[in-house]
């Protein structure tokens, strides 16, 4: 094939797809050939193209909006790991398209190197993940208030099964309660507080503390479960950590995922929390049994994370930023934007759909987009 054949596709066609044609294009093809093609995908092209004046925005919103009412309020529960819920359907949408930081769910699914993947060492590689509490390697805990001090019985064998030893116990433990005084010998553990004035009340905060000590793992990482994909291991987290988890050597970075869209905007950047949003978006819709074209949700990603920060379609978001007065009072609290409006002078051009529906004018859309001029008969120029 020539290069002649793709001349025209090349000036036609955004690079992306040029660039995607010419790489799914078969290797043996003549030139006759590879200019059909060339024309068909045109053609496509052109079909595929919005119309001037089509409201995207409004087809978009009944496209997701239609079908997220037959959602069902679902989470889906992991077999045998009962802290291990996931929060699908209506909630999950919710949750996403709202930007809201805190998930009920935080999850993340990590994709591991040869061999791990095929299956070496990987409970090994999962322990290495899940947070270690002070708690989950201490069969008992005992207080001493005559001599403020707390003491805890360590259980040997799951140390040695998590691979902590007495001086990594101990470094973690002294980060996570300042100002102790750490003593291991053998099974006993005995932490004292430095001050001699401490009350009975201070041991026993100090005891529940000391439970929640973090010693080992990805903090906020609290359960794993390993799963077989496509002929090879993945361990999903009930929790997310991305920065901590990319800095094993065992995990791919470039397939683990997380559903928390803040945490990817912060440790990859705006495009890929994006993606995010469509990928979580669509996952949900399609696990529903629903058909949403995936172009409607990457409007919604696009308007989300346009000013290059992840914002939700609430008023404190993407409606707060919008030009027009009446559309940001059309939303909620009208009166607020109103007055603010008055009082610096604001100017709405009603330049937009919902503006013009409120003051009873044609939309700027669809055939309401074209202006008639006409030259008055009989008048010169």
């Amino acid at each position: 094939m020539s290069a002649d054949a793709l001349k025209e596709l090349k000036s036609a066609l955004p690079d992306g797809i040029y660039r995607a044609v010419v790489d799914l294009m078969p290797e043996k093809v003549s030139d006759s050939k590879a200019k059909e093609i060339a024309r068909k995908m045109l053609e496509e092209y052109e079909r595929m193209k919005v119309e001037a004046g089509e409201s995207v925005g409004l087809v978009a919103a009944e496209s997701i909006g239609e079908p997220g009412t037959q959602m069902t309020l679902d989470t889906f529960h992991f077999a045998g790991v009962s802290e291990m819920n996931v929060t699908m359907g209506l909630p999950r949408i919710i949750e996403i398209l709202d930007g809201r930081k805190t998930l009920a769910t935080p999850m993340m699914e990590i994709r591991l190197k040869k061999p791990y993947s095929d299956g070496q060492d990987i409970k090994k590689v999962a322990l290495a993940i899940r947070e270690t509490k002070l708690k989950d390697i201490a069969s008992q805990f005992s207080i001493n208030v005559a001599e403020s001090k707390v003491e805890a019985k360590l259980d040997v064998d799951k140390m040695r099964e998590l691979g902590i030893t007495d001086a990594v116990l101990e470094k973690a433990l002294k980060v996570a309660a300042k100002g102790l005084i750490v003593d291991i010998k053998g099974e006993e553990l005995v932490l004292r507080l430095k001050s001699k004035d401490s009350g009975v009340s201070d041991v026993f905060k100090l005891k529940e503390r000391l439970k929640e000590a973090f010693v080992k793992g990805v903090k906020g990482v609290s359960q794993i479960l390993v799963v077989k994909k496509n002929n090879e291991y993945v361990v999903l987290t009930f929790g997310s950590n991305l920065k901590k988890v990319f800095q094993f050597q065992f995990v791919d970075e470039t397939r683990t995922t997380t559903n928390d869209i803040f945490e990817v905007e912060d440790v990859l950047g705006i495009e890929a929390a994006r993606q995010v949003v469509i990928d979580e978006v669509y996952k949900v819709i399609e696990t529903q049994g629903l058909n949403v074209d995936i172009r409607h949700l990457m409007l919604v990603a696009d308007v989300m994370c346009a000013d290059g920060k992840v914002k939700g379609i609430t008023r404190y978001g993407v409606v707060r930023d919008k030009a027009s007065i009446l559309a940001r009072a059309s939303f909620e609290t009208p009166i607020k934007h109103i007055i603010n409006a008055s009082l610096y002078g604001e100017a709405d051009n009603l330049t937009s759909v919902v503006e013009n529906v409120m003051l009873n004018q044609p939309v700027p859309v669809g055939t309401g987009i074209t202006k008639l001029a006409t030259k008055p008969v009989g008048k010169s120029e």
